[in-house]
């Protein structure tokens, strides 16, 4: 019983025996085909290859030998999330089988909880998926249009961390039992070949990068000019770093970043020197100026604005701060149309910015010596002016000269093409200008046109605001209004108002204009000097205008006063006087004649009236001579050289009927010039002159008397010459002791108002 028992066990054992022989020999052929695989890994590696080369040459070897539809060998990167966590992407670094158009290299993959991958990851071992369990996964839809219905993943570790991951995948039901064991084995051993190319690339890049960096050092130490180590770092960034754009921007003070360089693609959004008004929040210029710290971007599909990257084809992108004397100054950006970013690349890209920062430091610094010159050159000029322009105001010339001197000053230190003066209209609907200088083509308003204010224009932003405005040509450029079409067609690309503010009043402003680019941002305030000597200028001159109005109406007002005492005199004390004197001689003519002492008495007041009733005339002739009246200045003066006590020579052009005050003032200037060289000069002739020229009537008399005239010393001139200057007129005396006197006098032709 037993022995057959005994050959039954004997026949099972050789079965078995049996059975193990060609195992151990597939076994076998299965570890010299892996041996054979590493063996040409190594090679490569030996030989230098570059890493996607090895891994390529990995996913190949890895398919062949599991006999898979398609492997994959993937890196594991890691991103901040937007809570700050940390989350996975798988992307593919070597590819092989039927799918690999569809899974080139550079895909990238998020990681999910129930994914083989991530499974892989997290155990550390080998992981399995099929079936339903695939279809169903997080991204069963994606890899049913690959075909594959099951998948083998283990993780790949370099240094003791997880690197990445591998994964084979096949059409058919499953892979054979012990397939993940198989694919450890051989993972195990290629991530030796995986992490020997993984040193390999780190020190060509190092050597690079320090090849790059004494470039760099090499152009700092030489002082090359900002622009120009801008450039190099960014283009050495993208060398080294990106593999779609590197880019350099600088942070403004008004929250605005300006585009440095740029080097690889562009877009439509990329303006070199134009400033990028702002960025989403969660955009690399925003977050890197937020902290001050380096950001990245993984996914621009998941952030919010980031369309315009994606059309550029960026995928990702990574941006370091350049810190300047402790100060954000800017960053470098560089972005990626593949894949993520490597861990560890903002740290690496600081050593760019430190030389960007060093270059930076000394351009400000000798910057700063040269713009400290240059501001001083600039400030003795602007002081130069405005001496120029303050010793005109000082010296109360005519407003209209210093406007013109003002525009051309403020148009010459600006650079301005053309500037100008205005003055506001009431209701700020119009300007009009008062003074303009610069190149003047003929479309360009001139001294008295009157201008209508659009709300564009920098004039009626002054109006509208009280502040000095900056309006530049994108405001207007689409606008198709005439003054738009003006500026365009004049080529005006800036201009820039600053207010004249009169006694607390918006009074007018100081305009320039040019057509060579925006003026910079301190042009009003280099502009605001020159306004306030306009302001009192106008003041000045308002206040010289009310002064002369003021005098112009007592002088008025003392010959209104004097023609009423005429007219009083003549049409009632004279006519009464008049009246009583005819009685007294009809009185006289019925007397008796026997009554011949009364007829005497009579008589005699009869004749002594007529010579008070003659006495009043002339004193109503001198108060307000009718002649003057009725016929005008130069039969009045006739009549005054006819009456007068000492020889006259009067030389009296052919002049017009003039202002009534101006008619007054010379008369009275003559006949008080008569009356001096009869009572005190002790003259035996004047000569007197009286023309019209150059929109003005001059006076001159000239007496042989004894001179030594003092105006100031209460004599009759100092009325006369009151009442020259009230009108706006001069009035001078040069007197000299034995050489008679010269009286010269100038009056305007037409009064007006001289504000």
């Amino acid at each position: 019983m037993n022995a057959p028992d005994n050959g039954a066990d004997l026949e099972q054992a050789a079965d078995a025996q049996e059975a193990r022989v060609p195992l151990d020999r597939t076994r076998l052929r299965q570890l010299a085909d892996e041996q054979a695989a590493l063996r040409r890994v190594a090679t490569l590696v030996a030989g230098g290859a570059q890493p996607a080369d090895v891994f390529a040459a990995v996913a190949d070897e890895l398919g062949h030998l599991l006999g898979a539809e398609a492997t994959f060998v993937s890196r594991v990167d890691h991103a901040s999330g937007d809570r700050g966590q940390s989350e996975g992407y798988v992307t593919v670094v070597g590819s092989y089988g039927r799918v690999s158009d569809k899974v080139p290299i550079g895909f990238r993959l998020k990681l999910l909880p129930d994914m083989v991958q991530a499974v892989a990851l997290r155990t550390g071992l080998p992981a399995r998926v099929k079936g339903e369990r695939l279809a169903n996964g997080p991204h069963g839809a994606w890899v049913a249009t690959l075909g594959m219905r099951a998948g083998v993943a283990t993780p790949i570790v370099v240094g003791g961390h997880n690197w990445g991951v591998t994964v084979a995948a096949t059409s058919q039901e499953d892979f054979p039992a012990g397939t993940e064991a198989r694919m450890a084995d051989f993972m195990a051993l290629a991530a030796t070949a995986i992490a020997n190319a993984k040193a390999e690339q780190e020190l060509r890049e190092l050597a690079d990068i320090q090849a790059a960096l004494r470039r760099l050092a090499t152009l700092v130490a030489r002082g090359e000019p900002p622009e120009a180590v801008f450039a190099a770092a960014t283009s050495e960034a993208l060398r080294h770093f990106g593999s779609g754009t590197a880019r350099m921007i600088r942070y403004e003070l008004d929250g605005t970043a300006t585009l440095l360089a740029n080097e690889g693609t562009t877009g439509p959004h990329v303006r070199i020197g134009e400033r990028w008004e702002g960025s989403p929040p969660t955009g690399l210029t925003a977050t890197v100026r937020r902290t001050g710290r380096p950001a990245r971007v993984d996914d621009y599909h998941d952030v919010p604005g980031g369309e315009p990257y994606l059309r550029e084809g960026l995928r990702c992108a990574v941006a370091v701060p350049i810190h300047v004397d402790g100060r954000l100054w800017g960053a470098i950006a560089i972005g990626s149309a593949q894949g993520t970013l490597p861990p560890g690349i903002e740290q690496r890209m600081m050593q760019f910015t430190d030389l960007v920062a060093t270059a930076v430091a000394n351009a400000q610094n000798r910057g700063a010596l040269e713009a400290s010159r240059d501001e001083l050159a600039r400030l003795l000029e602007e002081q130069a002016a405005l001496r120029r322009v303050a010793t005109l105001v000082a010296r109360e010339i005519h407003p209209v000269d210093i406007f013109t001197a003002v525009a051309d000053e403020v148009g010459r230190l600006l650079g301005a093409d053309n500037a100008g003066i205005a003055r506001f209209e009431p209701g700020g609907t119009s300007v009009v200008v008062v003074g303009c200088a610069g190149d003047l083509p003929a479309t360009l308003p001139t001294v008295g046109t009157r201008v209508e204010l659009h709300d564009y224009l920098a004039p009626a932003v002054v109006w509208h605001t009280g502040r000095a405005a900056q309006v530049d040509e994108d405001v207007w450029s689409n606008l198709s209004d005439p003054a738009a079409k003006g500026l365009r067609a004049l080529g005006i690309r800036s201009t820039v108002a600053c207010p004249i503010i009169v006694e607390g009043r918006l009074w007018g402003v100081v305009l320039a204009m040019t057509g060579r680019g925006q003026f910079p941002s301190d042009a009003a305030d280099r502009m605001t000097d020159f306004t306030e000597l306009v302001a009192t200028a106008v003041g000045n001159a308002e206040s010289r205008a009310e002064l002369a109005a003021s005098r112009a109406r007592i002088v008025a007002a003392a010959d209104e006063t004097r023609r009423r005492i005429e007219r009083d005199l003549h049409d009632g004390v004279q006519q009464r006087l008049v009246s009583v004197g005819l009685e007294l001689r009809l009185a006289e003519s019925t007397v008796p004649a026997e009554s011949t002492e009364l007829e005497t008495k009579i008589a005699r007041a009869a004749d002594e009236l007529d010579g008070v009733v003659e006495d009043l005339r002339e004193i109503a002739r001198g108060i307000h001579p009718a002649i003057l009246s009725e016929g005008g200045l130069g039969p009045a003066l006739r009549t005054l050289a006819r009456r007068a006590a000492i020889a006259v020579e009067l030389d009296v052009a052919a002049i017009t009927r003039l202002p009534e005050p101006i008619e007054v003032a010379a008369y009275y200037v003559v006949s008080e010039a008569l009356t001096n060289a009869t009572r005190h000069a002790l003259a035996s002739m004047v000569g007197v002159a009286v023309e019209e020229r150059d929109d003005r009537l001059h006076i001159s008399i000239r007496d042989d008397g004894v001179g030594g005239v003092d105006p100031s010393r209460g004599s009759g001139l100092i009325g006369l010459r009151d009442r020259a200057e009230a009108l706006g007129g001069s009035f001078e005396v040069v007197s000299s002791r034995a050489e008679g006197t010269l009286i010269t006098v100038q009056l305007p032709l037409r009064l007006g108002s001289l504000a």
